[in-house]
């Protein structure tokens, strides 16, 4: 069942403490005839009770202000009220760290702020946020409130028991992950969830700007067994090892494991693109490659998906029922290049029966 579209136009509540990037965003979102600005609010307590209040389709959410910041709101709101959120952005470290943080507690999207709460602002600025807007507000409620669940499950400490394979003095397989929107949250649960001995090498592409790749990079080294960082030109495939494409750059896998960093043209109006990192891993590391394809807009990780099947290698990808966005894994499952379709709670157990079997293929040892 494909996810509901909400009727036009969009009914939107604008959060920001300035009364200025208020009347900016509420001028220009109302000049598109797809939406309807139904209310403002100045902090975080009052955004959760507009939310209440007026019941909106989506949140343009911003990250400081005072009395209650939107992290906390954004809280209280997927606890009580599960809305689909947009989070408005400034370009800082600090920022974007309490960005990654908002995705993770169920924030559908973010959107950096100086490009619409400006005057001038960007070119076609307002448009792009109205497409995060409408595709924040086609995340069925369903999905929504499982999102707030699985915070509340995964602050109390709860955690998966999976099984875990021998340790590996080298890596067997090369799992290749591809998301967009929604991936941020989706990283953080399947990530925490593969062990440290996994006889894998992983590279992880998420679409995203430069500083939030890093800061992303960051929070999932903390949460995870695995070592995790943005990688840099030069860095190399390991065992236990995740590499994060960074903002503004395609990631290539090269001869012996090498990893070089490129800002060739965008691919499916992105930089970085799975289809880059998952069509050179195929090529050097065939049968070995897992690709796996998470929520996402758009078609990124299609042609990538095609390369890793004609080199011998495997693909699995999300299963509706739990993307935010329905998009990069319909298009791979679609086109005929997938697997297995999962949902994500049992992507990790998928992720390490599939390197278990391939470091024993590797070793000669019948399953």
């Amino acid at each position: 069942m494909s996810n509901p579209t909400k009727a036009l136009p969009l009914r939107v509540l604008i959060v920001d403490d300035s009364a200025f990037a208020r009347s900016v965003i509420g001028k220009k979102l109302s000049a598109h005839p797809d939406i309807n600005v139904v209310g403002y609010a100045k902090d975080g307590l009052e955004a959760v009770a507009q939310v209440q209040a007026l019941k909106p389709d989506v949140v343009t959410m911003d990250v400081s202000m005072p009395n209650l910041d939107g992290l906390g709101a954004l809280e209280r709101i997927m606890r009580d009220f599960p809305t689909p959120v947009v989070m408005l952005s400034a370009l800082t470290g600090e920022q974007s760290q309490t960005t990654i943080a908002a995705l993770e507690l169920g924030a559908v999207d973010f959107y950096l702020k100086p490009s619409i709460a400006s005057p001038t602002g960007a070119p076609g600025a307002d448009l792009e946020l109205v497409e995060k807007l409408k595709a924040a507000a086609s995340v069925p409620a369903a999905r929504l409130r499982s999102m707030a669940a699985w915070n509340r499950s995964h602050r109390l400490g709860a955690a998966p028991t999976l099984r875990t394979v021998e340790r590996a003095g080298r890596f067997r397989a090369v799992v290749v992950i591809g998301t967009s929107t929604g991936g941020p949250r989706a990283l953080a649960e399947l990530i925490p969830a593969l062990p440290r001995d996994l006889p894998a090498a992983l590279l992880v592409v998420q679409h995203m700007p430069p500083m939030f790749t890093r800061s992303l990079a960051e929070r999932l080294n903390h949460e995870s067994q695995l070592e995790v960082k943005e990688a840099e030109e030069g860095d190399h495939l390991s065992p236990g090892r995740l590499l994060l494409a960074p903002g503004g750059y395609h990631m290539v896998v090269g001869k012996g494991g090498s990893v070089s960093l490129n800002q060739e043209s965008p691919e499916c109006a992105v930089r970085p693109a799975v289809n880059v990192t998952m069509a050179s891993a195929a090529r050097y590391y065939g049968r070995a490659v897992l690709g796996v394809v998470l929520t996402g807009m758009g078609s990124d990780g299609t042609r990538g998906s095609a390369a890793i099947k004609a080199a011998g290698g495997r693909v699995i990808v999300e299963a509706e029922s739990t993307c935010a966005v329905y998009g990069m894994p319909k298009s791979v499952k679609d086109a005929g290049h997938a697997d297995n379709v999962l949902p994500l709670n049992r992507m990790a157990e998928e992720i390490i029966r599939i390197c278990g079997e391939t470091q024993k293929a590797a070793a000669g040892v019948r399953p």
